[in-house]
């Protein structure tokens, strides 16, 4: 029995996105199907891509250029809230799902389709965020998620496709999984799936490895106007372009590697690798900018909001009401959070080492030990002890 009559199907033209054309004609009843790939700037032609998804059984192939969007409407909202999954990961990955999800049901709209799907397998995090994100764009599409479900193993699954004329993987496929898109990569399975393993140098195409990089330090500087980057030593660039050539400088000098296991959103425990050169550096540069230009009390109470933006992200709940709320606060901080920001980058390190704003409050007769000091230290004494009574009354009748 049918459970849709046409279908928008998120393609990446792999083994499992290829299978699901016929399976969902042949075992689910679907009529037609339609794919689309986002490119997202995967650095690959998708034109064979569009050719295999025809060959598959899709009566049309969609691909859709979202590399702008991407940049504008996903990563510098998770740059001006610092965003970093367990301290640690730009979300470079998550952040491509609720835009996937976004242009799935737009197409489903525009082309009339009753029903959305994509190939994730029931342990990943990906699930989670595309069905929620479809979920939460429209409530009235149908999800499916065929290699959640068909439970075949991955050679049942070629040979499932080879009934269709999808043919099996020429060469044997590589022991890793990778995904990647103009925010970075991430890589994991095979032998990463040991965690004392050191990751072998052939995973990495993004950042250099320390012994190959320059031997003399290379200086960048990074402009930003309301929190959003907008220019490259002194240079202003389109948004794809400024994080396409900051990935570049960056990952030249070996910055960018993250390896940690994370706690995925189904329960499991995971060791990941990723690349992020210029997501890391952004955020690194963003936050050191906002040390020079927020009250130190918006600072810290920010710091909190952008751990739960983090967990948001990551947790697939990009379109949830407190996501949308926390925007509004995150866009109110960053309307002085303009300026430059200097960067050292050498042998693996990326350091600040300036940063200036016409919207500093950094007041420098204040903060020097010169002759020029401002402060009046005579006010110190009395703000001290008011500041300590409730510790020394504290103090007093314990010790009593």
């Amino acid at each position: 029995m049918g459970r849709a009559n046409k279908v928008i199907l998120a393609y990446s033209g792999g083994v499992d996105t290829s299978v699901c054309i016929p399976y969902l004609k042949e075992e689910w009843g679907v009529k037609e199907v339609i794919t689309l790939a986002a490119d997202l700037g995967q650095g690959e032609e998708l034109g064979p891509v569009q050719e295999k998804a025809l060959k598959s059984g899709a009566v049309e192939s969609l691909v859709i250029d979202g590399k702008e969007r991407f940049v504008t409407d996903y990563a510098f909202p998770a740059i001006t809230a610092n965003a970093l999954y367990e301290n640690r990961y730009p979300l470079s990955t998550a952040l491509a799902r609720p835009l996937i999800a976004k242009m799935l049901v737009e197409a489903a709209q525009k082309y009339g389709a009753d029903a959305v799907a994509h190939g994730c397998t029931g342990k990943g995090n990906d699930q989670v965020r595309f069905d929620i994100s479809i979920a939460a764009l429209n409530p009235n599409l149908k999800i499916l998620a065929p290699a959640r479900e068909w439970g075949m193993s991955r050679e049942e699954t070629i040979s499932y496709g080879e009934r269709f004329g999808i043919p099996a993987p020429v060469k044997k496929s590589s022991p890793y999984s990778i995904d990647r898109n103009l925010l970075g990569r991430s890589i994991e399975a095979g032998p990463l799936e040991d965690p004392k393993i050191e990751p072998p140098e052939e995973i990495f195409l993004m950042t250099k490895a320390i012994a190959a990089t320059p031997d003399k330090p290379e200086y960048v500087e990074i402009g930003f106007e309301k929190g959003i980057p907008t220019t490259i030593n002194g240079k202003t660039l389109d948004p794809v372009t400024l994080i396409g050539q900051l990935n570049e400088i960056v990952g030249k000098h070996g910055f960018g590697r993250i390896d940690m296991v994370e706690n995925r959103v189904v329960g499991i425990k995971s060791r990941e690798i990723y690349e992020t050169p210029a997501m890391l550096v952004l955020i690194q540069a963003h936050r050191d900018l906002e040390s020079l230009t927020l009250t130190a009390d918006v600072t810290q109470y920010k710091r909190g909001i952008e751990d739960s933006y983090g967990q948001l992200i990551y947790q697939g709940l990009w379109y949830s009401p407190l996501k949308e709320a926390l925007d509004a606060f995150i866009q109110k901080t960053q309307e002085r959070v303009s300026g430059k920001v200097r960067v050292k980058l050498f042998k693996g390190s990326a350091t600040i080492v300036g940063r200036e704003s016409n919207n500093s409050i950094y007041d420098g007769d204040l903060a020097t030990y010169g002759a020029e000091d401002g402060f009046d230290h005579k006010a110190a004494e009395g703000f001290i002890y008011i500041w300590g009574l409730p510790t020394k009354i504290w103090s007093q009748k314990t010790r009593s």
